[in-house]
């Protein structure tokens, strides 16, 4: 496996230069200025044989720092790897589970042994998808991969598929070949706080009431002064839901508000029924998360990292502010420094907790993938 990776600011007018003209795989992460711009189109001519994808973030992850407004390009060359894509248009949140099908669907099943999904952030509901998806893929194939960003917007996402941007969209990536190692984690690292609660009424991603009390109303009263900032001030507060206690909990974090009917818009499902707990942040438990997301993804892997693609969520990098590369140092720390470090701050993570786990859609945590080639 070969990797060539570089960064480019729009206040820079200069391109780097791009070599690894045999790339199968190209990730290209940014705004959607640099995305749609002329970088990106000399980012395709210089890589004529990729597959090229990418999203827009709330922050660029490339190597041991973290960026704003940047566009960060890793270009792959694998050895004995196969690389495929499919991507698929989202209707709306509702079409969700369809959409996941119909990615799983495309990718040819003989050799698949991994895929990575890179999906619109604010249309979607990322735990259908995933269900839709897990759904029709051969049994041991996982998946991972993340929702789009927008800072701490909430106002457009966009997925880049070989030289398109788009709303509403969703890729898949298939990984093919006996030679590739995988392996991934995901972990979290907040606190819960509050009382233990009932979710009464919600319909999909959809929370009208938590006790028979309207839970945007619940969420203002303790979010206090944070109340203002609702949906963006909601990622300091996510939600933790899970169905018994053997149950290993999920974290949900909000992505719009309504006031007329009072309910509160997640990145996932929270569905009636399941107990809930609100969360709040501790800043060394964050940092430990993403050690402990690495630490999950080598158990398996039977060797070295090359490539690592680090997905972690935009409320982690708004509580983390100005100590947000630490977790990217941890996760750098477990891997070695011997892997190249790609990926972005995101509105969904998806990943199995553990690697006997069941994918799932995780709001507020680091998820970790990484590859390997044996011969």
């Amino acid at each position: 496996m070969q990797i060539q990776q570089s960064t480019f600011q729009a206040a820079h007018n200069d391109h780097p230069a791009w070599n690894l003209t045999d790339a199968q795989l190209v990730l290209a992460f940014g705004p959607e200025s640099l995305l749609s711009g002329e970088v990106m189109k000399k980012v395709r001519s210089s890589h004529p044989k990729a597959q090229i994808v990418g999203c827009t973030t709330a922050g660029e992850i490339h190597g041991l720092r973290v960026f704003d407004d940047s566009l960060s390009v890793t270009a792959v060359r694998f050895d004995n790897t196969q690389i495929l894509t499919a991507e698929t248009q989202i209707k709306n949140a509702s079409d969700s589970i369809d959409a996941g099908q119909r990615l799983a669907a495309a990718l040819p099943s003989l050799d698949l042994v991994h895929v990575l999904v890179i999906s619109d952030g604010l249309k979607i509901n990322g735990s259908e998808l995933v269900k839709g998806m897990c759904d029709r893929l051969p049994p041991g194939v996982a998946v991972t991969g993340g929702l789009a960003g927008d800072g701490a917007r909430f106002q457009k996402t966009l997925v880049y598929v070989n030289g398109t941007v788009q709303e509403g969209r969703a890729v898949a990536i298939g990984f093919y070949g006996k030679h590739l190692r995988v392996g991934y984690g995901s972990v979290g690292g907040w606190d819960p706080f509050g009382p233990e609660r009932v979710i009464t009424r919600s319909v999909g991603n959809v929370l009208y009431e938590l006790d028979g009390e309207s839970a945007l109303a619940l969420y203002k009263r303790y979010l206090g002064t944070y109340s203002a900032g609702l949906p963006a001030s909601g990622l300091r507060f996510p939600l933790t839901v899970w169905a018994t206690a053997a149950d290993m909990p999920v974290v949900r974090t909000i992505l719009a508000v309504n006031e007329n009917d009072q309910s509160m818009t997640f990145a996932g499902d929270v569905p009636q029924g399941m107990k809930a707990r609100l969360m709040r942040a501790n800043f060394d438990r964050l940092v430990d998360g993403a050690s402990g997301a690495a630490k999950n993804s080598q158990s398996v892997l039977g060797g070295a990292s090359e490539l690592a693609i680090l997905i972690s969520c935009v409320g982690r990098k708004l509580i983390l502010q100005q100590r947000v590369e630490e977790e990217v140092e941890s996760v750098c720390a477990v891997i070695g420094n011997q892997a190249a470090v790609t990926g972005f701050y995101s509105y969904g993570e998806i990943s199995p907790f553990t690697p006997t786990a069941k994918c799932e859609l995780h709001n507020q945590t680091m998820t970790v993938t990484v590859f390997s080639e044996i011969s």
